[in-house]
C-alpha cells in the first residue's frame, strides 16, 4: 500500500522497543476473604467448569492439582450455539470488555491446592489492569467501575504512544513546517 501511494508523505521511522511487561495476573488481584459473597457458590462454580471445553477443562484439572494458587481469567463465547468458557492460563488478563452491549464480565479462576473458586474480575482490579494507581478512587459501584474500566484506555499504554510515536512525529514535523516557513 505504501509503495502504491508514493504521493503520501508518510513519515516511517523505527520505533522504540516495547518495554517488557512486568505485571501478571498474580499482580493485580485483590485478595477476597473465603466468604466474600463476591466468590460464586459451589453449584455456579460447577456450571462454569461445565462450560468448559475438554481442552479448558484439563487445564482447570491440572490448575487444580498444582501445588500452588495460580489464577487465569476466561470470558464465556457462544460456540456451536453453545455458551462456552476459555480460559486464559498464561498470568495475563484478557482484553477488558464492557459487560454491557453484548459483551461479557471478565471472570477470574483462582485454583490449586486441590480447590477451585471463580467470580468476576472487581473494578479495582480492572482499574490495575489500565494501569490506573489504588490511590485512585472508585466513586460508584461496582457494575459502573467494571462499564468504565472496560471501556477506558490504559494510560501507560497511552503515555508510550504519545512519548514515542506522537511526541517525535509532531516534532519532526513541526521542524520541517518551520524550515518551509509553515508555522
Amino acid at each position: 500500500f505504501i509503495n502504491s501511494h508514493e504521493n503520501i508523505r508518510w513519515n516511517l521511522g523505527e520505533l522504540s522497543p516495547l518495554p517488557k511487561s512486568r505485571k501478571r495476573l498474580a499482580g493485580i488481584i485483590e485478595k477476597l476473604p473465603d466468604d466474600d459473597s463476591r466468590w460464586w457458590d459451589k453449584e455456579r462454580a460447577e456450571y462454569f467448569v461445565s462450560q468448559l471445553s475438554e481442552r479448558h477443562g484439563a487445564q482447570a484439572k491440572e490448575m487444580v492439582a498444582g501445588e500452588s494458587v495460580v489464577y487465569a481469567t476466561a470470558f464465556r463465547r457462544m460456540r456451536n450455539e453453545r455458551s462456552m468458557a476459555e480460559l486464559r492460563t498464561d498470568g495475563i488478563a484478557g482484553c477488558l470488555r464492557t459487560p454491557r452491549g453484548g459483551s461479557a464480565k471478565q471472570i477470574l479462576v483462582e485454583a490449586g491446592r486441590g480447590r477451585l473458586r471463580v467470580r468476576l474480575l472487581t473494578g479495582r482490579e480492572c482499574a490495575r489492569l489500565q494501569g490506573v494507581p489504588d490511590s485512585y478512587p472508585i466513586a460508584v459501584g461496582e457494575n459502573q467501575a467494571l462499564f468504565g474500566f472496560g471501556d477506558a484506555v490504559c494510560v501507560p499504554v497511552v503515555a508510550w504512544i504519545a512519548n514515542h510515536l506522537l511526541a517525535p512525529l509532531f516534532f519532526t514535523n513541526e521542524s520541517a513546517w518551520r524550515a518551509e516557513g509553515k508555522t
